[in-house]
């Protein structure tokens, strides 16, 4: 397949075709502190997994407007006992679209590595890829939608699921953290696909937020980027359910990208204050190039000079969407290897 997006001394320096809204900040702190006035009330139940060198504990927690949230929680065994005189850093890991958490002893690598390791399920999804087990009680207002997830409320900012969607990721980041295993000030979130996008949105609004911790954003192949040029090179995957929805509702177009911006981490991106390691696939049709570019070239960008988070990326110039898969993880592993020893 040939490359399909920009030349690659382009992609270095495009910083994506969105406007950022006026109310942009009003409206994401006005959402979270909404979130974060309910408590979490977080209940972990073990589970027997039959795995004898990890952990794992059910975990619940309260996310956007009140709903209970899944989460699995992998702990290394070698820490028995251990934990709460010397507590674990902590890896939140978010889920590619259409999946959920899965079964319990179906991802344990980054507990194998000495991390705690929590998995957020994703509302409403676990349809494809692994299962999941958190429904979306929250009714979208306003009009009819295209099958799957990414035209649900696209009519008002407020009623949009990512709206729900990124609240609950910042909500599992607290809820990582409020555990006595787990070192609150030692957190790292990473995902793959709609999972990178999440990780970018969770480490942006929690530093907007003000909450404190996350020491490494590591999104892969990052989904939720770049709306308005995703409908123009995106040629498989999510992003064309947009494109399908507005085949038949012309008249909405500008209203359903207006509410894109408000969610496009892109610009969110901008508020980021964590270290990050971004991976791309110069020949992705899914999330194509450009769209990961935008993220991440804006990636810290509000910091004031010479406080900006470092930041680097690696490109998989002959992959899809697969990205660098297993080679990706090793170079993870290496990464967290660092952050573990490190003062």
């Amino acid at each position: 397949m040939p490359a399909l997006d920009f030349p690659l001394d382009t992609l270095r320096t495009y910083r994506g075709s969105a406007t950022v809204p006026e109310d942009l900040g009003d409206f994401w702190d006005a959402t979270l502190a909404d979130a974060r006035a309910l408590p979490l009330e977080v209940v972990l139940e073990p589970v027997d997994t039959g795995l004898e060198l990890v952990d794992t504990f059910d975990v619940t927690f309260t996310g956007f407007s009140g709903a209970r949230i899944k989460a699995w929680l992998h702990l290394p065994a070698s820490a028995r006992g251990d934990v709460r005189a010397r507590p674990l850093p902590a890896v939140v890991q978010y889920v590619g679209y259409s999946g959920g958490r899965g079964l319990p002893h179906q991802d344990t690598v980054w507990a194998q590595a000495g991390w705690a390791m929590l998995i957020m399920d994703t509302r409403g999804q676990g349809y494809g890829g692994l299962s999941g087990d958190t429904p979306d009680p929250h009714p979208s207002a306003g009009g009819n939608t295209y099958p799957g997830l990414m035209t649900r409320g696209i009519h008002d900012p407020a009623e949009y699921y990512y709206r729900r969607l990124y609240t609950d990721a910042v909500r599992a980041v607290e809820a990582a953290q409020s555990l006595d295993v787990v070192d609150a000030s030692r957190i790292v979130v990473h995902g793959v696909s709609q999972g990178g996008g999440l990780a970018i949105a969770a480490a942006s609004l929690a530093a907007r937020a003000g909450i404190e911790g996350i020491i490494a954003c590591l999104p892969d192949v990052n989904f939720l980027s770049d709306f308005r040029r995703a409908l123009d090179v995106a040629t498989a995957g999510p992003y064309p359910e947009i494109e399908r929805f507005l085949v038949r509702h012309r008249d909405l177009a500008e209203t359903a990208l207006r509410t894109l911006d408000y969610f496009d981490v892109a610009l969110l991106a901008r508020w980021a204050t964590a270290p990050a390691s971004f991976s791309v696939a110069l020949r992705d049709e899914v999330c194509p190039p450009s769209t990961v570019y935008a993220a991440f070239n804006n990636y810290g960008e509000d910091a004031p000079a010479g406080t900006r988070p470092p930041k680097d990326i690696t490109e998989w110039p002959f992959n899809n969407h697969e990205g660098g898969g297993e080679h990706q993880v090793a170079m993870h592993l290496h990464r967290l290897g660092e952050l573990r020893s490190a003062p």
